[in-house]
């Protein structure tokens, strides 16, 4: 049975957290497994300070685009993954990827993220063409890339382009739990180059990690936050693992509400100005998952600009939220979500404060 000094050494850990962004990796692994009641709601009170006093009440709306569904890699995890023979598949044009920039401009987005597998179709220079064409019609807007693994040359295109970040999820920090997920042609080592070149080429990064993924353990997250820690990516996506029916991680269990709201608190205290988003994964496995990642410390949504007859195809997991929707109910239904919490939608292009204070 739990002490009452345990819980208060739990609580201290929360304030040492704040004060220090930093804790020992046995520290972490306490907090992570803390059960004492109220623990939750006093880390998120803490990282709701936190992210009120860099970014204030502001919750920045990101358009999202999922452009491609093709995708030549086979993770074991991923419904669109290579050998998913059940998914109907697509691509969107570069004039149907403009459209739906337009329609996003004109509904206030000052932002437009572009999404998709890793599809050989869309080559450096499609990319190029791509990027450009956006950054030449919206030069006020930011373009955000999240096509996964490409060499640094390719990445190093698409910055001079007109790119100015790139979202790429590390999945685990640890490598043979990275080698469960993965198949033998995937290698962590690579995906933890790419991460560092996009840095050193000069973009705003995203990285981050799948909660509750199948043989994650606690040393595994406290490995993930000991990573961002050292990586300081200007964002930082996580959201829990889901399964995908046509995977052979079906019948596994999802990652929690509780964990993915407790670890949004966690790296808000240890990374106070980093972007965080409340993620559609988080909506999907609880009704008022985005909302209570809000109120843990998020500050970034983004919603669903795809054209409405692509939406229901892009599924990395099952159940996903918001595949029917028009962008501009997504739009007014993410802003009334956000403002009963007591925060307010915002749709510029909210830079990392490390830059947009330079």
């Amino acid at each position: 049975m739990e002490k009452p000094f345990e819980r208060i050494y739990q609580f201290d850990l929360a304030d040492k957290l704040e004060s220090e962004k930093n804790l020992t990796d046995e520290e972490f692994a306490a907090v992570l497994l803390c059960d004492a009641p109220g623990f939750d709601e006093y880390l998120a009170e803490k990282a709701r300070a936190v992210r009120e006093k860099y970014y204030g009440k502001a919750v920045y709306m990101r358009g999202l685009i999922e452009f491609t569904n093709i995708c030549k890699n086979n993770c074991y995890y991923c419904g669109i993954r290579r050998d998913n023979a059940n998914t109907e598949r697509y691509r969107l044009s570069e004039e149907q990827i403009l459209s739906c920039c337009d329609i996003g401009y004109e509904l206030g987005f000052r932002t437009f993220v572009l999404q998709g597998g890793e599809d050989p179709y869309y080559t450096d220079e499609l990319i190029v063409s791509i990027v450009s064409a956006i950054k030449g019609r919206y030069p006020d807007c930011a373009v955000t890339l999240s096509i996964g693994e490409r060499e640094k040359e390719s990445y190093q295109k698409f910055f001079d382009a007109g790119a100015d970040r790139y979202l790429l999820r590390h999945e685990t920090a640890d490598k043979s739990h990275y080698e469960m997920l993965h198949p033998a042609e995937l290698s962590f080592d690579h995906r933890m180059q790419c991460l560092k070149d996009l840095k050193d080429i000069g973009y705003q990064v995203g990285c981050g990690m799948m909660v509750g993924s199948p043989y994650q353990t606690t040393e595994h997250l406290v490995k993930d936050l000991r990573f961002l820690q050292e990586f300081k990516p200007e964002m930082v996506g996580i959201g829990p693992f889901i399964p995908h029916h046509d995977t052979q991680y079906a019948d596994y269990a999802a990652g929690t509400v509780e964990m993915t709201v407790r670890l949004l608190s966690i790296i808000r205290l240890l990374l106070p100005d980093v972007l965080l988003p409340a993620t559609t994964a988080l909506g999907t496995i609880d009704p008022r998952g985005r909302e209570k990642g809000i109120l843990a410390g998020a500050n970034v949504v983004m919603p669903n600009l795809s054209p409405s007859d692509v939406r229901g195809k892009y599924l990395l997991y099952d159940n996903k939220i918001c595949t029917g929707d028009e962008a501009a109910e997504c739009i007014r239904c993410m802003a009334m979500r956000i403002s009963s919490v007591g925060y307010e939608t915002v749709v510029d292009r909210g830079d990392h404060v490390s830059f947009s204070m330079e």
